[in-house]
């Protein structure tokens, strides 16, 4: 708690659109005045509030907790990701993440569908990051780079972001889609927010252009979760 309002909204303020009150900026977000009454005396925002403001303020909820995440890096000296939420690994060493080759890899499905592929170059390691607290445990945990703009604003191109095979993910989680693929070590894969499962597949929403579509369950090598961005 800042004052008298909660923390979590004071960082928030910190991408409050210049020359627009705050109220305003709820407003022109689609953020009912109730939700923002009650996240502004008690600090609850769900993950799709927090993506309406942001994205309203021209910015995105990736760059917000990473804000979050820095502050907090330099009150505990521990934490480098998004995906690091928890003190007391400071000064322990961790082994170091793998960074994965990826490439465009053209559109998938239907080519007017406008739906970006991403490709993984399996055991193409160009480099190896600091490993977020979060994945201590976890050596399958690997790191690989944005290289298209479908998942703008959350994803830039060119940030990196950690995956995590062995977390379950669920509804609203960004995930890494891996699709099947042939023995060229060439991994044909999605990067998109996951929007529900159904008998005959997995509905994924990406943001650019705004989406949502039905990967085949027949389709579908693996599902993982995005743990976050590596900074």
């Amino acid at each position: 708690m800042v004052g008298d309002r909660p923390a979590i909204y004071e960082d928030l303020m910190r991408f409050r659109p210049e020359g627009m009150t705050p109220n305003a900026w709820a407003m022109k977000a689609g953020v009912s005045r109730t939700v923002w009454a009650d996240m502004r005396r008690h600090g609850n925002p769900s993950r799709r509030t927090l993506e309406k403001l942001l994205t309203a303020a021209g910015s995105s909820l990736a760059e917000f907790e990473a804000l979050r995440i820095g502050a907090a890096a330099q009150e505990h000296g521990s934490m480098t990701s998004v995906a690091d939420r928890s003190a007391g690994w400071g000064g322990q060493q961790l082994p170091p993440i793998p960074l994965v080759a990826t490439a465009i890899g053209g559109k998938w499905g239907d080519p007017h569908a406008d739906i970006e592929l991403t490709e993984l170059r399996a055991g193409q390691v160009v480099d190896r990051l600091p490993r977020p607290a979060s994945l201590a445990s976890e050596p399958s945990a690997y790191a690989i780079t944005i290289v298209g703009d479908s998942m703008w604003p959350r994803f830039r191109p060119g940030r990196r972001i950690a995956v995590s095979p062995r977390t379950p993910a669920a509804i609203g989680d960004d995930v890494v889609l891996k699709l099947k693929a042939d023995e060229s070590g060439v991994v044909p894969m999605l990067i998109k927010e996951l929007v529900r499962m159904t008998g005959s597949g997995v509905q994924l929403r990406q943001f650019n252009p705004d989406l949502t579509f039905e990967v085949p369950s027949a389709d579908i090598e693996a599902i993982e979760k995005v743990a976050g961005e590596l900074f």
